[in-house]
């Protein structure tokens, strides 16, 4: 039996002495203890070096890839072929399988092969002779590097570090022209004070003072270059009648070179932008889709690298930024920011304020996929960045029809705008709580006021009642129950009697009606009876 083992250092074919001694697996580890012993049990027959790191990299990755490389094909030709009857022991089943297919050559993968594998291993430098200790391991270090970095697919490209940097330095450059212009306009603007209320642009002013210098130079300087005619014309008009007040050469001197510093960093400026655009199309074109070159740069930065923010969820990515507002809001029980760096990119900007926490949380799920594609996907293209902001954008615009639109019986139909009215609820104080003296129940004060409005004015009659005795020691209860009756129940006893007379007084008047009438009938009768007999 042959073993084909591979080392940092080349391929190494030995043949097997005693094979009888591989059916026990579990002492094959007492043959391997010294050199010697293992020199019994196992020969080299044949051994091909890498010439370089480049070739013992090639033909590590095709091993572990399962696959044959040149070098391990010209090998097993060379050696292998010529004893064809023999089996080949190999330490990957996968590989065996592309050997038999290709070369036709019987190979053997069990648990006693790779018990013998480690064996051979633990006495590689006894068994291999020829390479010295040294070298070996300076062989392995270089391959275990280089197939490391094979494996994490490390290219130059994906080096998010550069994208760190240049967005740090685009800040600091920001801040030093904010700086920069306003120290040139204040300092110019003693000597032509116009010119900074018509110049709006800050290139176009440092350019225009480093052309002008002083301000008696204007009506001969040609601006036609720098601004529009109607612009050049008012700065001209606006030098004859200036009120600034007069500086010596040196001092102009030193204003145009503070100007030039100003133009060569806004220069340099706008050159690191599309460098910073270019390099974050090429390590993250999903998130630049997304969000934009600028916040995406931001959001690596602030994570460290593209593959710390790949770890972050869709929610730290949103708040990413404001942590100094989340944990102001936890500590005081209030609510958590909706957005964080995220709220520069241009889809939450053009939101109205109602809608834009909906769309920071939905875009930053969509940035969270975005991150991890680019991160740790194999493809460079951003196909999905563009289908994922397509979805984003038809989402944003059903939110914004969802306010301006309601549901009709008819369908779908234009809501109608109220006209907004103020309402403002003015509160009384209620003098009421200052006392801390008990106060009668509303309901008793209610049923009060409404008895003294029922009250009649004409006087009432009271009935007397024959005074009943009282019996003594008979029923105490009743007496005491008697005496505890409230005021209401006398003043219910009023209104029956009230009640019952009404309908009596009534009737009196109707009865005292029908006398009258009766008695006048009398009288007509009289009357027409004596007028019969006078006649």
């Amino acid at each position: 039996m042959l073993v084909l083992f591979e080392t940092a250092a080349g391929y190494a074919i030995f043949k097997v002495l005693d094979e009888s001694k591989l059916q026990e697996i579990d002492s094959l580890w007492k043959e391997f203890e010294t050199p010697e012993k293992a020199n019994k049990v196992v020969k080299l027959k044949h051994f091909e070096k890498f010439q370089d790191t480049t070739e013992a990299l090639a033909a590590a990755t095709a091993m572990t890839e399962g696959k044959i490389g040149k070098s391990l094909k010209k090998v097993l030709k060379k050696v292998v072929a010529k004893e064809a009857h023999e089996q080949l022991a190999i330490s990957d089943a996968k590989l065996g399988g592309v050997i038999k297919d290709k070369l036709n050559l019987s190979c053997v993968h069990s648990p006693a092969v790779a018990e013998l594998m480690r064996g051979i291993r633990n006495q590689m430098e006894g068994l291999i002779t020829g390479l010295p200790p040294r070298e070996i391991s300076a062989m392995s270090l270089g391959l275990a590097h280089s197939l490391s970095r094979y494996k994490l697919k490390f290219s130059p490209d994906k080096v998010d570090t550069m994208i760190v940097q240049a967005i740090s330095l685009l800040d600091d450059l920001d801040k030093e022209l904010n700086n920069y212009i306003m120290r040139c306009r204040e300092w110019y603007g003693w000597h032509f004070p116009e010119l900074g209320k018509i110049v709006t642009d800050n290139l176009a002013y440092c350019k225009s003072v480093r052309k002008i210098g002083d301000r008696t130079n204007v009506s001969s300087t040609d601006l036609s270059d720098i601004l529009p005619e109607e612009v050049e014309a008012e700065v001209k008009l606006a030098a004859e009648i200036s009120m600034g007040t007069e500086v010596s050469e040196q001092d102009i001197g030193n204003i145009m070179h503070l100007c030039d510093q100003v133009i060569e960093i806004t220069e340099y400026r706008s050159q690191l932008y599309d460098y910073l655009k270019n390099r974050m199309t090429a390590i993250a074109p999903n998130l630049t889709v997304m969000v934009g070159e600028l916040v995406g740069a931001r959001l690596i930065s602030h994570a460290g690298s593209l593959l710390n923010l790949a770890k972050h969820p869709a929610s730290t990515v949103q708040i990413l930024g404001a942590e100094k507002a989340l944990f102001r809001a936890l500590k005081t029980r209030k609510d958590t920011p909706k957005y964080g760096l995220i709220y520069h990119a241009s889809l939450v900007g053009q939101t109205t304020a109602k809608n834009k926490g909906k769309i920071s949380r939905m875009l930053a799920a969509k940035a969270a996929l975005a991150i991890r594609y680019d991160a740790l996907g194999e493809d460079t293209n951003a196909e999905m960045g563009v289908e994922n902001r397509a979805k984003l954008e038809a989402r944003l615009r059903h939110l914004e029809e969802k306010g301006i639109r309601r549901i009709s019986g008819t369908g779908k139909a234009m809501a109608k705008a109220d006209k907004y009215q103020h309402k403002s609820d003015v509160k009384m104080y209620d003098p009421s709580g200052d006392s801390t003296i008990p106060s009668t129940s509303k309901k008793r004060k209610f049923e009060e006021v409404e008895e003294e409005a029922e009250e009649p004015v004409t006087p009432v009659v009271k009935v007397k009642k024959p005074k009943k005795e009282p019996v003594a020691e008979e029923e105490p209860e009743t007496s005491a129950a008697a005496e505890e009756t409230p005021k209401k129940k006398k003043k219910k006893k009023d209104k029956k009697a009230e009640a019952a007379e009404e309908p009596k007084e009534e009737e009196q008047e109707v009865a005292i009606s029908e006398e009258s009438t009766e008695k006048k009938k009398k009288k007509k009768k009289k009357k027409v009876k004596e007028e019969e007999e006078d006649e």
